[in-house]
Protein backbone atom coordinates (compact mmCIF):
# COMPACT_ATOMS: atom_id res chain seq x y z
CA UNK A 1 0.00 0.00 0.00
CA UNK A 2 1.39 3.61 -0.90
CA UNK A 3 -0.15 7.03 0.51
CA UNK A 4 -0.74 9.59 -1.68
CA UNK A 5 -1.79 13.25 -0.08
CA UNK A 6 -3.31 11.71 2.80
CA UNK A 7 -5.31 9.02 0.74
CA UNK A 8 -4.10 5.22 0.72
CA UNK A 9 -3.68 3.52 -2.25
CA UNK A 10 -2.74 -0.35 -3.33
CA UNK A 11 -0.69 -1.07 -5.87
CA UNK A 12 -3.56 -1.77 -7.83
CA UNK A 13 -5.76 0.33 -6.61
CA UNK A 14 -6.99 -1.66 -4.08
CA UNK A 15 -6.24 -1.99 -0.15
CA UNK A 16 -6.39 -5.91 0.83
CA UNK A 17 -7.12 -6.19 4.91
CA UNK A 18 -6.27 -9.78 6.47
CA UNK A 19 -6.37 -8.56 10.36
CA UNK A 20 -7.03 -5.61 11.90
CA UNK A 21 -3.97 -3.32 12.73
CA UNK A 22 -5.43 -1.85 15.94
CA UNK A 23 -8.09 0.13 17.84
CA UNK A 24 -7.74 3.69 17.44
CA UNK A 25 -8.49 3.58 21.26
CA UNK A 26 -6.11 1.23 22.06
CA UNK A 27 -2.61 2.28 24.14
CA UNK A 28 -0.09 4.46 21.79
CA UNK A 29 -3.10 4.73 18.96
CA UNK A 30 -4.18 7.85 19.99
CA UNK A 31 -1.57 10.11 20.07
CA UNK A 32 -0.17 8.69 16.18
CA UNK A 33 -3.44 9.22 15.08
CA UNK A 34 -4.14 12.58 16.44
CA UNK A 35 -1.23 13.94 13.63
CA UNK A 36 -1.49 11.49 11.06
CA UNK A 37 -4.09 11.92 8.18
CA UNK A 38 -7.00 9.60 8.52
CA UNK A 39 -9.30 8.24 5.55
CA UNK A 40 -12.45 6.92 7.50
CA UNK A 41 -14.43 3.68 6.02
CA UNK A 42 -17.87 4.21 7.35
CA UNK A 43 -20.13 0.99 7.74
CA UNK A 44 -23.35 0.14 8.68
CA UNK A 45 -24.47 -2.39 11.84
CA UNK A 46 -25.31 -4.58 9.09
CA UNK A 47 -21.92 -4.61 7.13
CA UNK A 48 -19.99 -4.57 10.09
CA UNK A 49 -21.05 -8.20 11.17
CA UNK A 50 -19.34 -9.17 7.84
CA UNK A 51 -16.01 -10.90 7.59
CA UNK A 52 -15.91 -10.25 4.52
CA UNK A 53 -16.49 -6.92 2.61
CA UNK A 54 -15.46 -5.10 -0.15
CA UNK A 55 -16.18 -0.93 0.15
CA UNK A 56 -14.61 2.54 -0.57
CA UNK A 57 -13.97 4.94 2.25
CA UNK A 58 -14.48 8.44 2.41
CA UNK A 59 -11.08 9.26 0.65
CA UNK A 60 -12.42 6.90 -2.82
CA UNK A 61 -9.76 4.10 -1.82
CA UNK A 62 -11.28 0.98 -2.15
CA UNK A 63 -10.87 -1.30 0.81
CA UNK A 64 -10.86 -5.35 0.42
CA UNK A 65 -11.68 -7.07 3.50
CA UNK A 66 -11.07 -10.68 4.37
CA UNK A 67 -11.07 -11.44 7.98
CA UNK A 68 -11.33 -14.97 9.96
CA UNK A 69 -14.48 -16.02 10.21
CA UNK A 70 -17.05 -15.05 12.44
CA UNK A 71 -14.87 -12.21 13.47
CA UNK A 72 -16.95 -8.93 13.14
CA UNK A 73 -15.58 -4.88 12.90
CA UNK A 74 -16.01 -2.97 15.64
CA UNK A 75 -16.03 1.14 15.60
CA UNK A 76 -12.29 2.63 15.46
CA UNK A 77 -10.81 -0.49 14.07
CA UNK A 78 -7.68 0.70 12.32
CA UNK A 79 -7.83 -0.95 8.81
CA UNK A 80 -4.49 0.29 7.39
CA UNK A 81 -1.46 2.07 8.45
CA UNK A 82 1.92 3.71 6.63
CA UNK A 83 4.17 4.42 9.50
CA UNK A 84 6.38 6.44 7.31
CA UNK A 85 3.76 8.89 5.93
CA UNK A 86 1.75 8.51 9.21
CA UNK A 87 -1.76 7.84 7.50
CA UNK A 88 -4.03 5.02 8.53
CA UNK A 89 -7.28 3.75 7.04
CA UNK A 90 -10.46 3.54 9.93
CA UNK A 91 -13.65 1.81 10.54
CA UNK A 92 -16.14 3.88 12.02
CA UNK A 93 -19.22 1.91 12.96
CA UNK A 94 -22.77 3.71 12.86
CA UNK A 95 -24.97 1.45 15.21
CA UNK A 96 -28.37 1.79 15.72
CA UNK A 97 -29.85 1.78 19.80
CA UNK A 98 -30.39 -0.58 21.78
CA UNK A 99 -33.66 -1.33 23.91
CA UNK A 100 -32.28 -2.58 26.99
CA UNK A 101 -34.83 -4.80 29.15
CA UNK A 102 -34.29 -4.94 33.04
CA UNK A 103 -35.69 -8.05 34.45
CA UNK A 104 -33.73 -7.20 37.87
CA UNK A 105 -37.04 -5.94 39.40
CA UNK A 106 -38.60 -9.68 39.07
CA UNK A 107 -35.76 -11.19 41.08
CA UNK A 108 -37.39 -10.30 44.68
CA UNK A 109 -41.07 -11.46 43.23
CA UNK A 110 -42.64 -14.81 43.76
CA UNK A 111 -41.09 -17.44 41.24
CA UNK A 112 -44.48 -18.55 39.68
CA UNK A 113 -44.77 -14.35 38.81
CA UNK A 114 -41.96 -13.89 37.04
CA UNK A 115 -41.97 -16.75 35.44
CA UNK A 116 -45.79 -15.49 33.88
CA UNK A 117 -43.82 -12.38 33.37
CA UNK A 118 -41.27 -13.50 31.34
CA UNK A 119 -43.33 -15.76 29.22
CA UNK A 120 -45.61 -12.64 28.53
CA UNK A 121 -42.76 -10.72 27.82
CA UNK A 122 -40.83 -13.26 25.32
CA UNK A 123 -44.55 -13.69 23.89
CA UNK A 124 -44.27 -10.01 23.03
CA UNK A 125 -41.27 -9.58 21.56
CA UNK A 126 -41.81 -12.32 19.63
CA UNK A 127 -45.40 -10.99 18.18
CA UNK A 128 -43.09 -7.93 17.04
CA UNK A 129 -40.67 -10.26 15.17
CA UNK A 130 -37.44 -8.52 17.24
CA UNK A 131 -34.30 -10.33 17.70
CA UNK A 132 -33.19 -10.22 21.35
CA UNK A 133 -30.87 -11.82 23.55
CA UNK A 134 -30.54 -12.38 27.03
CA UNK A 135 -27.99 -11.70 29.40
CA UNK A 136 -28.21 -12.41 32.73
CA UNK A 137 -31.42 -10.49 34.05
CA UNK A 138 -31.49 -8.36 31.18
CA UNK A 139 -32.59 -8.31 27.30
CA UNK A 140 -30.53 -6.71 24.53
CA UNK A 141 -33.54 -5.46 21.76
CA UNK A 142 -31.97 -3.69 18.41
CA UNK A 143 -34.15 -0.57 17.38
CA UNK A 144 -35.74 -2.17 14.36
CA UNK A 145 -38.62 0.00 14.46
CA UNK A 146 -38.97 3.88 16.11
CA UNK A 147 -38.23 4.18 19.71
CA UNK A 148 -41.74 5.52 19.93
CA UNK A 149 -43.36 2.01 18.59
CA UNK A 150 -41.10 0.17 20.52
CA UNK A 151 -41.95 2.31 23.76
CA UNK A 152 -45.57 1.70 23.14
CA UNK A 153 -45.67 -1.48 22.93
CA UNK A 154 -44.04 -2.14 27.04
CA UNK A 155 -46.07 1.05 27.95
CA UNK A 156 -49.50 -1.19 26.89
CA UNK A 157 -48.23 -4.54 28.16
CA UNK A 158 -47.38 -2.32 31.80
CA UNK A 159 -44.90 -5.59 32.71
CA UNK A 160 -44.69 -4.91 36.33
CA UNK A 161 -40.81 -5.60 37.77
CA UNK A 162 -39.72 -4.74 34.53
CA UNK A 163 -37.82 -1.09 33.28
CA UNK A 164 -36.50 -0.51 30.07
CA UNK A 165 -33.78 2.10 28.42
CA UNK A 166 -32.49 2.95 25.03
CA UNK A 167 -29.08 2.47 25.00
CA UNK A 168 -26.48 3.84 22.16
CA UNK A 169 -25.97 0.62 20.15
CA UNK A 170 -21.73 1.56 20.80
CA UNK A 171 -22.02 0.93 24.67
CA UNK A 172 -23.81 -2.26 24.33
CA UNK A 173 -21.46 -4.32 21.87
CA UNK A 174 -18.72 -4.71 24.67
CA UNK A 175 -20.77 -7.03 26.62
CA UNK A 176 -21.61 -9.42 23.69
CA UNK A 177 -20.10 -12.03 22.25
CA UNK A 178 -20.08 -12.17 18.08
CA UNK A 179 -22.84 -14.35 17.68
CA UNK A 180 -24.37 -11.88 19.51
CA UNK A 181 -23.94 -8.62 18.14
CA UNK A 182 -24.36 -10.59 14.95
CA UNK A 183 -27.75 -11.33 15.66
CA UNK A 184 -28.60 -7.79 17.15
CA UNK A 185 -27.12 -5.23 14.70
CA UNK A 186 -26.85 -7.61 11.75
CA UNK A 187 -30.45 -9.11 11.64
CA UNK A 188 -31.67 -5.46 12.45
CA UNK A 189 -31.28 -4.37 9.27
CA UNK A 190 -34.83 -6.17 7.85
CA UNK A 191 -35.17 -8.64 10.14
CA UNK A 192 -32.45 -11.31 9.14
CA UNK A 193 -33.01 -14.54 10.05
CA UNK A 194 -29.03 -15.89 10.38
CA UNK A 195 -27.80 -19.39 9.83
CA UNK A 196 -26.03 -19.94 13.29
CA UNK A 197 -27.78 -22.29 16.04
CA UNK A 198 -29.10 -20.33 18.46
CA UNK A 199 -28.15 -20.37 22.41
CA UNK A 200 -30.22 -21.16 25.33
CA UNK A 201 -30.09 -17.48 26.14
CA UNK A 202 -32.17 -16.00 22.91
CA UNK A 203 -35.26 -15.20 21.76
CA UNK A 204 -36.53 -16.41 18.52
Amino acid sequence: MRIRDGIAEADKALVRVDAIVGRAADAGWPGRLEGARVDVMRLDQAEAQKSRLRKVTEGGVEVAISLDRGAQLHDGDILAWDEARAAAIVARVDLNEVLVIDLSGLLNRPPEMSIATCVKLGHALGNQHWPAVVKGTRVYVPLSVARAVMASVLKTHAFEGVTYEFVPGACVVPHLTAHEARRLFGAAEGHRHLPEPESAGELP
